[in-house]
């Protein structure tokens, strides 16, 4: 999928930095970019993203139900092409990696079909990395 926007930037809270390093640059291999005592940023999939040091005890987020799965109602993620999307879950899901929502194709035969899965990373934070047989219908209605 060509990049058609803008990089967005996001930043997010994490309450152990080298935590969230070992899981953004280690298991998701998002190269670091700049960084302080406070903060990293890293390249997640062409986009930056920034992990900012908080207090530890930030509450867990409320979910809503999405065609029968329990969506974390804050997350945050990228859309991969259906092939690096496969790779990607298959390779995390060698490595052990836990899934809050497993991969499989959501809305299948409708408009907005699309393959998704859910991990969390070390602070609770919670990514959706998904794909569509068709890039064209990412928005589409």
């Amino acid at each position: 999928m060509s990049q058609a926007s803008p990089p967005f930037h996001l930043a997010f809270p994490v309450d152990d930095l080298e935590a969230a390093r070992a899981f953004y640059a280690g298991t998701l291999r998002c190269p670091v970019g700049r960084e302080d005592a406070r903060w990293i940023d890293f390249d997640f999939f062409g986009h930056q993203i920034t992990a900012h040091l908080v207090p530890r005890g930030e509450a867990r987020v409320a979910t809503n139900a999405v065609d029968g799965d329990d969506v974390p109602a804050r997350h945050f993620g990228a859309i991969l092409e259906w092939r690096a999307w496969e790779a990607l879950h298959t390779r995390l899901a060698a490595e052990g990696v836990r899934f809050l929502i497993t991969p499989h194709v959501r809305f299948r035969g409708e408009v907005g079909e699309q393959g998704t899965f859910f991990i969390e990373d070390p602070a609770g934070n919670a990514l959706e990395l998904k794909t569509f047989a068709d890039p064209s219908r990412i928005f589409a209605r």
